[in-house]
C-alpha cells in the first residue's frame, strides 16, 4: 500500500508542473479585445501566450479529479495553488487526504503526512527539461511547442467555454496532449484536462484566480518535518 501512494505521489508531481504551466496563460482575469469565439486556434493560442508573459505569480483554488491510468484509480481532491515564476509552486491538498508539492525552481518535493514521506527530486536542468518545464520557466511558447486546435469543451466544463487542444510538437513522457477551457468573453481559464499514454485523465477546475499578488520566495520553502522518511527520486525530462 505504502508503495503504491508512493508511485502515486510521483506520478502527481509530475502532473502537477504539467498542469501548473498550463494555467498560467489563462489566469489572469483582465478583459482582452478579442474574443476567443472570434480567433483561429493559433490566435486563440497567441492570445494566451501574450497573456502569461504578463503574469509573474498568481494563485487559484483548484478541484482535480484523476481517473483510469496504470494504478485504474479514480480520485477526486480539492486544494490551493500557488504560482511564481521562474519555476516555483506550491500544491497544497486539503481534502480528502492533506498532501503538498512544492518547487522551489532548485528542487521538487512531494509530502504525505499520512505515510510520514517525503518525496525529493532534482528540478531537470534546461538542456534536460521538457516543454513543460522550459514554458513555467518563462522560456516555452504555446505558439512554437504545440500544434492547436478548436474543440469541443470537455464534459463537465461550464456551458459556453471555448475549447482549445494542444498537442506538443515534441514527444512529452507524461502525457500526450491537453485541453484547455476557456471564457470566451475574457479568456479566463475555467479547466484542465491532460490524457496520458496509459489512458489516464486529469482534470483540474478552477476558481478564486489572482493574478500578480506579490508572493513571496519563502512561500516556496520547504522544511523536511522531523520523524518523516526522505526518499530521493531522479528527475524526468
Amino acid at each position: 500500500m505504502l508503495r503504491a501512494r508512493s508511485a502515486m505521489a510521483a506520478l502527481m508531481i509530475s502532473a502537477a508542473a504539467t498542469l501548473t504551466v498550463r494555467l498560467t496563460p489563462g489566469a489572469t482575469c483582465a478583459p482582452t479585445v478579442v474574443h476567443a469565439a472570434d480567433q483561429t486556434a493559433p490566435e486563440l493560442a497567441a492570445a494566451l501566450q501574450r497573456k502569461y508573459d504578463t503574469i509573474k505569480d498568481f494563485s487559484a483554488d483548484f478541484t482535480h479529479t484523476y481517473e483510469g491510468g496504470v494504478l485504474r484509480t479514480q480520485i477526486t481532491e480539492r486544494g490551493h495553488l500557488l504560482v511564481k515564476k521562474p519555476g516555483k509552486m506550491r500544491w497544497d491538498y486539503s481534502a480528502p487526504e492533506r498532501k503538498q508539492f512544492i518547487s522551489d525552481g532548485a528542487k521538487m518535493y512531494s509530502y504525505l503526512p499520512q505515510d510520514k514521506q517525503v518525496i525529493e527530486s532534482e528540478v531537470p536542468p534546461e538542456d534536460q527539461a521538457g516543454t513543460p518545464t522550459l514554458f513555467l520557466a518563462g522560456k516555452g511558447s504555446l505558439t512554437r511547442d504545440f500544434t492547436p486546435s478548436l474543440v469541443t469543451a470537455p464534459a463537465g466544463m461550464v456551458a459556453g467555454s471555448q475549447a482549445l487542444k494542444l498537442v506538443p510538437k515534441k514527444r512529452q513522457q507524461d502525457y500526450d496532449w491537453l485541453v484547455l477551457a476557456l471564457d470566451p468573453a475574457t479568456l479566463a481559464i475555467r479547466g484542465l484536462v491532460t490524457v496520458d499514454g496509459q489512458g489516464g485523465k486529469s482534470s483540474f477546475s478552477f476558481t478564486n484566480l489572482k493574478e500578480n499578488v506579490g508572493l513571496a520566495d519563502k512561500e516556496f520553502a520547504f522544511k523536511v518535518p522531523r520523524g518523516v522518511d526522505v526518499i530521493k527520486a531522479s528527475s524526468r525530462p
